[in-house]
């Protein structure tokens, strides 16, 4: 089968699901829990639609994803390379954790926090963590096991992202980037990603952020409704987290992004 996670692989991510299939599939490389439904929930408009397209998953992860990315975080904000070290970096991951990558696309998170978590002490695959890419396209997701071949502390999921298939204090750490704002329900989604984290487990995500002057502003907020994305006010994740019980939230702004990590201490 292409793409066919290691058994040890495959058993860790049933563990982790609420609700595990009875006879899991992963015939592609990844496990489908949407079967015949085209998308988690309804689309929010254009950019949303354009992740499920062969076009854009072909050039995403090398070409898109890079360049929008600039777009949204200006000539001095992180770049994609910087992005993944950032993510690493603050999700304070270590041998042994698990962590979600939501929205994961291609796996260029997916995979790098798997070198970051698989290795225990003393080398061996007793005590090794995982880390789960979870996305709602079959192309993405098709190109992240390509790229991913047989590493094995990676395993990918085709699910919901705002209702996470995991079960309850099941992940060390969450990773959510340029993605949030895309959500048709971004609030139920940091419910469900708080419900999933562990005590003490850390996030780190990139949504949109509100440039406070004008015209800066107005320019925004009509780009933001023309892509169909929701465009937070700077502050208003790490307000959000604190309402769901994170703590320890640090606030990064690049142009018109906004990088907030935390821990969840419920």
């Amino acid at each position: 089968m292409p793409g066919q996670p290691p058994d040890d692989t495959v058993a860790r991510l049933l563990e982790l699901l609420a609700e595990p299939p009875e006879r899991p599939d992963f015939s592609r490389g990844y496990l489908d829990l949407l079967g015949d439904t085209d998308q988690a929930g309804p689309s929010t408009g254009v950019t949303q639609r354009l992740m499920r397209a062969e076009l854009v998953t072909a050039i995403y992860e090398d070409y898109w994803r890079p360049g929008l990315g600039r777009v949204l975080k200006g000539p001095r904000g992180p770049s994609m390379a910087g992005e993944v070290e950032l993510a690493v970096e603050r999700l304070r991951l270590a041998p042994g954790h698990t962590v979600l990558d939501v929205a994961c696309g291609t796996g260029r998170f997916t995979r790098a926090f798997g070198t970051a978590v698989g290795t225990p002490a003393g080398g061996g695959s007793e005590g090794a963590g995982l880390a789960v890419g979870l996305d709602g396209s079959h192309p993405m997701l098709a190109r992240a096991v390509e790229r991913t071949a047989r590493q094995s502390a990676v395993a990918y999921l085709r699910g919901d992202a705002v209702a996470l298939p995991l079960a309850a204090d099941t992940v060390d750490a969450l990773c959510c980037f340029a993605a949030l704002h895309m959500f048709a329900d971004p609030e139920a989604a940091l419910d469900s990603f708080a419900r999933t984290l562990k005590p003490g487990g850390r996030i780190v995500l990139l949504a949109s952020g509100l440039r406070k002057r004008q015209p800066a502003r107005t320019f925004d907020l009509a780009g933001g409704r023309l892509a169909g994305l929701r465009m937070f006010e700077r502050g208003e994740v790490a307000e959000l987290l604190s309402q769901r019980g994170f703590t320890e939230i640090t606030q990064d702004f690049h142009g018109v992004a906004q990088i907030v990590a935390a821990t969840f201490t419920r």
